[in-house]
């Protein structure tokens, strides 16, 4: 973003991009356990952030790692043992109340669920001074929140840290255990440019 301020931390529309990350899993269960991971460095930021925008919900706030997986892992202490779990990127303001029950729902069903998109662009993989194409009809865009069961997510990130662990998915294959995909949200984007973040303000203002 070329922006010491934290992608979660910009604005969108007025608000906090994370804000519109966390309301839908309010909307969907009001006693949903929420467990908000941070850098050390931004959780002060966080707490005058939730007293500027009346943030009053319930949570937890557990700092963060060196790595996605590092960070999933210290946030994983502190969820209460329960049935499912989900597992959110904060750069995600488009989920809505009804992905988040199909995800939850899908999981409950299969075991667990891993939201995913077709790709609909020619896609090639580079190899050395080369490169060829893939078929895209065998390429998935893999998103969040990923829900799991306590027990399958907590036990997979005892698995020892590897520099393929892109995503809470790839570590629970790592474990040993399926994952299933299940139908991703279309706008359902993660904020990582500032393009990205144009673009989610016109799409904010067009809903």
């Amino acid at each position: 973003m070329g922006n010491t301020v934290p992608k979660q931390f910009l604005l969108l529309n007025g608000k906090p991009i994370v804000f519109y990350s966390i309301q839908p899993f309010m909307d969907f269960d009001p006693g949903i356990q929420l467990v908000i991971v941070l850098p050390k460095e931004h959780i002060t930021t966080w707490q005058s952030l939730c007293k500027k925008y009346c943030f009053h919900v319930e949570h937890t706030v557990v700092e963060g790692g060196e790595t996605r997986y590092h960070s999933v892992k210290n946030g994983l202490v502190f969820v209460r043992d329960s049935e499912w779990i989900a597992v959110h990127d904060s750069v995600r303001p488009f989920t809505d109340k009804k992905f988040i029950e199909h995800c939850f729902t899908e999981a409950k069903k299969i075991g667990s669920a891993v939201p995913a998109v077709e790709v609909n662009e020619t896609v090639r993989e580079i190899l050395g001074m080369g490169s060829h194409p893939l078929r895209r009809s065998r390429i998935r865009l893999i998103q969040t929140p990923q829900v799991f069961s306590c027990k399958m997510l907590k036990e997979a990130y005892q698995v020892p840290y590897d520099e393929s662990f892109t995503d809470d998915s790839s570590v629970v294959e790592a474990a040993g255990n399926k994952i299933y995909l299940t139908e991703g949200l279309k706008d359902n984007i993660k904020i990582t440019t500032l393009e990205d973040l144009k673009w989610a303000e016109w799409k904010m203002n067009y809903k």
